[in-house]
């Protein structure tokens, strides 16, 4: 478990959202003076899973609760900026340097080690670029709707990220309006997966100009050219990923608008990954956590 020296109490939570979150809380010093929420259940060995933009650990309970009863320890930590985690008002801070250090350094002050890595969106490379610099704590990886590497010459930014370079509309929309939170169902293979009680736990922590520099700061990480500063790491968790030895787990929902067909890429990455392809959009967490789960136990055996 946590050393006590590491542990630092967990902000409250309403009683609402409280009754979805049946889990151990605390919070991690991470350095520079910010701290990283982490959730976690059960003990043995673990399983890093880490959520993207504009998400938080909440994504991973249907996961979580499922891996109940497995000799397995979930920890769910929030990415610096997002859920209730420490956010700066910087928005500079947000590089994908910045974020891998902070998790690395929750990675040390747990001691995680043969650690099964279970990343999605942003937590990707995230995750990724930190054990890059940790490579001998990295046990299995599991990859969901992700990117392991930079684009291809040649590419083309998506609209959404595009929108999200424009000077004061991007400001508008994605902190006065929410677009990246609201929009959550719009991704989804089945829209109403993220409704009602669940869509506004997501909102939850993002309440707020104060609490809300994140979402658009990560739109911006990701790469609009090769010279963009996101490249260099993305190199790094590409390479990681080829030369990675231990089990890979591939599941991805194919009805993601987003990123639903870079599977077949990291197919020919990792021709011997164990794949799993369902009908969910970008959050598969809500539509199969059963999928990731079994692959998930699969890599950890």
């Amino acid at each position: 478990m946590v050393e006590t020296e590491t542990r630092l109490p967990a902000p409250p939570l309403p009683d609402w959202l409280g009754r979805m979150l049946p889990f151990t809380r605390y919070r991690v010093a991470v350095g520079d003076g910010l701290a990283m929420h982490v959730m976690e259940q059960g003990a043995g060995r673990p399983v890093l899973m880490v959520h993207g933009n504009p998400s938080w650990g909440f994504l991973w309970r249907k996961v979580a609760a499922r891996l109940s009863g497995h000799p397995l320890r979930a920890v769910m930590p929030d990415l610096v900026g997002l859920g209730l985690s420490d956010k700066p008002r910087d928005a500079g801070f947000h590089t994908l340097e910045n974020h891998a250090a902070r998790l690395g350094k929750l990675v040390d002050a747990l001691g995680l080690d043969d650690v099964v890595l279970v990343v999605q969106d942003w937590g990707g490379p995230v995750g990724l670029a930190a054990f890059a610099d940790r490579p001998t704590r990295l046990g299995a990886l599991v990859l969901l709707n992700t990117v392991v590497g930079p684009p291809r010459p040649g590419f083309r930014s998506s609209w959404f990220h595009r929108v999200a370079r424009l000077p004061f509309v991007a400001d508008v929309l994605f902190r006065g309006l929410g677009l990246e939170v609201r929009g959550m169902p719009l991704v989804q293979g089945d829209r109403k997966s993220i409704r009602g009680e669940v869509a506004d736990a997501y909102r939850w922590p993002l309440r707020g100009r104060e609490q809300n520099v994140a979402p658009l700061a990560l739109a911006r990480m990701v790469p609009d050219s090769l010279g963009h500063p996101s490249i260099p790491t993305l190199r790094r968790c590409q390479e990681l990923v080829e030369s990675f030895r231990g089990k890979v787990a591939l599941v991805w929902g194919e009805r993601d608008p987003i990123l639903g067909r870079v599977i077949s890429h990291l197919e020919r990455l990792r021709p011997d990954a164990r794949v799993t392809r369902t009908r969910a959009g970008h959050f598969l967490q809500e539509e199969v956590p059963d999928q990731i789960a079994e692959a998930i136990v699969w890599a950890s055996r």
